[in-house]
């Protein structure tokens, strides 16, 4: 067998602000696919009468539920506010090193406030 080197893989690389906006913006779809799965779960369960749903809501308040729910909520404000980056990207604005810093941490930003205010309102008794 020849011995070829191989490429640089990502080990060789320095993460950066844009490769992990990027990958977060990834993994943050998946959440949101997962997401979904459970909200279709709590919707059949309301279909399947009182005791099918009583379970789906001890699972959805339980500390994992809300966990979940708390990632779905982070997943939906990132994957917006990057989406939305990506539009400007594609209109062929902000693509200068200096606009990418920037927006990236604006999009990540935007995204931990409105989780945590979010969360709150849920969560905290805000009204």
């Amino acid at each position: 067998m020849n011995e070829r080197p191989l490429s640089p893989h990502l080990q060789v690389y320095k993460p950066q602000l844009t490769s992990m906006t990027s990958i977060l913006h990834r993994g943050t779809g998946v959440v949101l696919s997962v997401g979904a799965l459970f909200v279709v779960y709590w919707l059949y369960s309301l279909s399947q009468g009182a005791a099918a749903f009583e379970s789906a809501q001890g699972l959805v308040s339980s500390w994992f539920g809300r966990l979940v729910l708390l990632g779905v909520v982070f997943s939906t404000f990132y994957h917006l506010a990057n989406g939305v980056r990506h539009l400007l990207w594609d209109a062929g604005w902000g693509l200068e090193i200096k606009s990418a810093y920037q927006t990236g941490w604006l999009v990540v930003a935007f995204s931990v406030i409105t989780t945590a205010f979010t969360a709150w309102m849920i969560f905290g008794g805000g009204a």
